[in-house]
C-alpha cells in the first residue's frame, strides 16, 4: 500500500497545526461557530444532533494493522470506544470534545492518516473495488488510480470551493463492487478491441433527492488520459454547476439540465488544453504510487487443513460458503468480516475488535485490510490452509457472523440517532430486521438480498439500490417508512422503484416479513434471487404482499 513521503507528511502535520490553533480560537471565543463551521468542516469535523462527529479518510477503504490499531486507540481514548465504518470506506466518531479533536488528527498523522475532505464542497475520499488487488475478476487493481486521483485533488486549489460535494469512485473489474453509476463520476476498467485496458468514464450519477444513474461520456478513455480528463471534467462543472440552489447544484443536474453532448463537448474541448499542461508529470506520479501496490509475496502450502474443516464443522462450512469470495490465487481466499451480527449496529466495530482485525490482518493477511462501502471488513489475502484458525479467532471476538449478502447484512445510515439532516430512525429498523429474520431462520432460505436503509433523502444508506430499500421521511411529526423495489448497485445498476404509501415505525418490520415471505412462494425455486424474481414477475405481486388490505379491496370491487 501507498505510504507517505516527505512531502506528504509535512503536508499532514502543518494541516493539524493549523487546524489546532483554529480549534483553540473557537474555545476561547475568538471564532464564533458560525466562523468556525468552514474550518472545521475542511478538517472532517461536523457537529451532529448530539455532539460532534470526526469523519476520517481511508483511501480507497485501505488501510494496515498499525492504522486499525490506532484507531481503536482514538476510539478509546477521544470517544466511546467505537468506531462506524461508512458507505464511503470511512470510519467516524460519533462522540468527540472539541479540545480532544487536535489530539485525534495528531495521532492520525502519526500513521499516515487524516480527516481532508471528507467534508465540503469539494472532492471527497475517493472509493474503489473492496476486493481490489484479489480479485479473481479483476482486470487491473484500480487502488494505484485511485491514489494517484487522491494526490490530485487534495487541496487543488481550483476545486476547493464547487457548486457542491464531489464523489469518484473506480472499480478495475467487470463486475462492478463501487456502485460508480451512482457517483459523480465513475471509472469502470475495459478494454478496447485491441485488448488494451482503459477506462469507461460515467458522469452524473447520484442518490439523494433525486436519483439519477450516470451516463457514459467517454466510452473508452486510455489510463495515460485519466487525470487531465478528470481535471477537464471538474473544471467543466466548476463552470456550469448550479450555486443558486444547493438542491440543484450536484453534476447531475448539470448533465440533466444542459444535456451530455453540451457537456461532453465542454470537457473534450478543455481536455485538450489540460492534457498539455500536465507534460507527463501525471504519468511519472503514477510510475511511483504503482510501485506501493504490488502483490504481496503469496505464500505456497497445502489447503488440507481448510478442506478438512469444511467437511467436517458445519459452523465453519457456514462461515465459509457466505464470507468468502473467489481469490486471484485458488491456494487462498478474500474474507469479509462481518460488522452485522444481528441486532448489532450496522457498521460498528468496538476497539478492541478493531485490535483483533488488525491482528489477524498482521498473522494471516499480508497486513491488509479493506473497509468495504458495504459497511464491512474485508481481508483481502488470507491462505486457505489459515482460515479454520482465523475463524476461531473471530468467533472469540465474536466477528465470526455469517451473514454476507444475506438479509441482516444491512447498510443503514446513523439516521436520528445521530445525524442533524435525519428525519427518521435507521440503526433500529435494520436491528430489527435483522433479529426477526435470525428469529425465523430463514437468512439461507431467501438467500442473496441487499436491504439498504436511509434515515432521510439524501440517501446515506444508498436505499435507491437496494433490493429493497427503505427511506425514513418525517411525516407532521411521525416517523414514515417509504419501500422502494428492485433497485441494484451493480453493473446491472437500477434505481428502485417506489412500492406505495409508507409505513408507520411499528409497521416495517411486518411489511418486511410480508414482503419476503411472499417472495419465497413466489420465486421460481431456490436458485431464483429476490431481485431475478422482481425482475420477472414485477412489481405486482411484492405489492399485494405489502399492501394486503389494498388487494383485498381490488378483488371485492372486481
Amino acid at each position: 500500500m501507498y505510504k507517505y513521503n516527505d512531502f506528504d507528511e509535512a503536508f499532514v502535520r502543518e494541516r493539524v497545526a493549523q487546524f489546532s490553533a483554529q480549534v483553540a480560537r473557537r474555545i476561547d471565543g475568538s471564532l464564533s461557530e458560525e466562523e468556525f463551521r468552514p474550518l472545521r468542516l475542511m478538517n472532517g469535523l461536523y457537529l451532529q444532533l448530539h455532539a460532534y462527529m470526526l469523519r476520517v479518510a481511508v483511501p480507497y477503504g485501505t488501510l494496515n494493522s498499525r492504522q486499525m490499531r490506532q484507531l481503536a486507540y482514538i476510539a478509546e481514548r477521544c470517544d466511546k470506544g467505537y468506531g462506524h465504518f461508512t458507505t464511503r470506506q470511512n470510519i467516524q466518531y460519533n462522540w468527540p470534545k472539541l479540545p480532544d479533536v487536535p489530539d485525534m488528527l495528531s495521532a492520525l498523522a502519526d500513521v499516515e492518516m487524516h480527516a481532508i475532505q471528507t467534508s465540503g464542497n469539494t472532492i471527497r475520499n475517493v472509493t474503489s473495488d473492496h476486493f481490489a488487488g484479489a480479485a479473481a475478476d479483476e482486470i487491473e487493481d484500480p487502488r494505484p488510480w485511485a491514489e494517484l486521483i487522491r494526490q490530485w485533488s487534495t487541496d487543488h486549489p481550483e476545486f476547493q470551493f464547487l457548486p457542491r460535494k464531489f464523489k469518484i469512485a473506480v472499480t478495475g473489474s467487470p463486475n462492478d463492487r463501487a456502485v460508480v453509476k451512482a457517483h459523480d463520476i465513475g471509472l469502470r476498467m475495459i478494454r478496447d478491441e485491441n485488448g488494451e485496458a482503459g477506462f469507461e468514464v460515467i458522469v452524473g450519477g447520484g442518490l439523494g433527492r433525486t436519483p439519477m444513474e450516470g451516463k457514459v461520456i467517454r466510452p473508452f478513455l486510455p489510463k495515460a488520459d485519466l487525470l487531465p480528463y478528470l481535471e477537464a471534467i471538474v473544471s467543466v462543472y466548476n463552470l456550469l454547476g448550479r450555486r443558486d440552489n444547493k438542491y440543484k447544484a450536484r453534476i447531475k443536474i448539470t448533465v440533466h439540465e444542459n444535456g451530455i453532448e453540451t457537456v461532453r463537448a465542454m470537457v473534450e474541448e478543455e481536455f485538450l488544453l489540460r492534457r498539455t499542461a500536465f507534460g507527463g508529470a501525471d504519468q511519472a506520479l503514477f510510475s511511483q504510487i504503482s510501485d506501493a501496490f504490488r502483490a504481496p509475496a503469496f505464500s505456497v502450502g497445502p489447503t488440507v487443513a481448510y478442506d478438512s474443516a469444511h467437511a467436517g464443522d458445519p459452523v465453519f462450512r457456514a462461515w465459509a460458503d457466505t464470507n468468502l469470495a473467489r481469490h486471484r490465487n485458488p491456494d487462498y481466499a478474500i474474507v469479509t468480516i462481518s460488522l452485522k451480527k444481528p441486532g448489532a449496529t450496522p457498521g460498528d466495530a468496538t476497539a478492541a475488535q478493531m485490535r483483533v482485525m488488525a491482528d489477524l490482518a498482521e498473522e494471516f493477511g499480508h497486513d491488509e485490510l479493506r473497509v468495504s462501502h458495504e459497511q464491512n471488513i474485508v481481508l483481502p489475502h488470507v491462505h486457505r490452509a489459515n482460515l479454520p484458525a482465523l475463524h476461531a479467532r473471530l468467533i472469540a471476538a465474536d466477528l465470526a457472523t455469517a451473514n454476507i449478502g444475506l438479509v441482516s447484512d444491512i447498510i443503514a445510515c446513523p439516521g436520528m440517532d445521530y445525524c442533524a439532516l435525519a428525519t427518521a430512525r435507521s440503526i433500529p429498523v435494520a436491528q430489527e430486521i435483522a433479529t426477526r429474520f435470525e428469529e425465523l431462520r430463514l437468512a439461507h432460505d431467501i438467500g442473496p438480498l441487499k436491504i439498504k436503509i436511509s434515515g432521510c433523502i439524501n440517501a446515506c444508506g444508498h436505499h435507491h439500490v437496494g433490493h429493497i430499500g427503505i427511506l425514513g421521511l418525517d411525516r407532521a411529526g411521525v416517523e414514515n417508512y417509504q419501500i422502494t423495489l428492485g433497485g441494484d448497485g451493480t453493473q446491472d445498476f437500477a434505481i428502485g422503484e417506489r412500492a406505495g404509501p409508507g409505513f408507520a415505525y411499528d409497521e416495517i418490520v411486518p411489511a418486511i416479513e410480508r414482503l419476503l415471505l411472499a417472495y419465497l412462494d413466489l420465486r421460481d425455486g431456490q436458485e431464483e434471487t429476490f431481485l431475478d424474481a422482481y425482475r420477472r414477475l414485477g412489481p405486482g405481486p411484492f405489492k399485494a404482499a405489502l399492501y394486503p388490505e389494498a388487494e383485498r379491496g381490488r378483488k371485492h370491487a372486481a
